[in-house]
């Protein structure tokens, strides 16, 4: 019986990627779910102690990650939709081609995608992003963010991870098989 021919072309996926929409869709929801808790329960900039570093603190953030420009007058609202949507049309399509094999690359951009599509119904239905996790030590506070943010972040650490560790190892592999 002769072998499947992989169809390969802009528009071609693989259907066990769809789990890495799934890892998405979840950080998504745990995102509005809790940016929602935060909206509900907490007062407008009033910080509600948790553990000796962290504070639950509602925030309206009108910029990008941790209040980049959010006093620049109201243009970076459309730069970073328009951004968002774009980049996550971008990632979907990485997403569902990758290979079945790989872990670490398919999960970062997942995260980041979850991520940038939490942050970016807020900015759509809200016209800013909920932030609500404020960490600090002593006097020094670090900018509010929230899960979708943690998400970027996350997936980020593990997209460097796979691109400085793991590209070469399978550039190898795929050598090895080549020869």
């Amino acid at each position: 019986m002769p072998k499947a021919q992989v169809k390969k072309g802009l528009f071609q996926f693989y259907p066990h990627n769809l789990i890495w929409l799934g890892l998405s869709v979840l950080a998504i929801l745990l995102d509005q779910w809790t940016k929602w808790i935060a909206s509900t329960h907490l007062n407008y900039a009033d910080p509600v102690p948790v553990l000796p570093f962290l504070n639950w603190t509602l925030l309206h953030n009108y910029g990008a990650a941790f209040s980049f420009l959010s006093d620049a007058g109201g243009w970076q609202h459309y730069l970073f939709t328009g951004l968002a949507g774009i980049v996550s049309i971008i990632f979907v399509f990485w997403l569902l081609r990758m290979p079945k094999n790989a872990m670490v690359l398919p999960a970062a951009i997942a995260l980041i995608l979850g991520g940038a599509l939490g942050n970016l119904i807020d900015r759509m239905t809200l016209g800013y992003v909920v932030d609500f996790i404020h960490v600090y030590y002593q006097n020094h506070h670090f900018p509010a963010f929230n899960i979708a943010d943690s998400a970027i972040t996350l997936g980020t650490i593990l997209l460097l991870i796979d691109t400085f560790f793991l590209e070469k190892k399978r550039i190898q592999r795929a050598e090895v098989k080549h020869d």
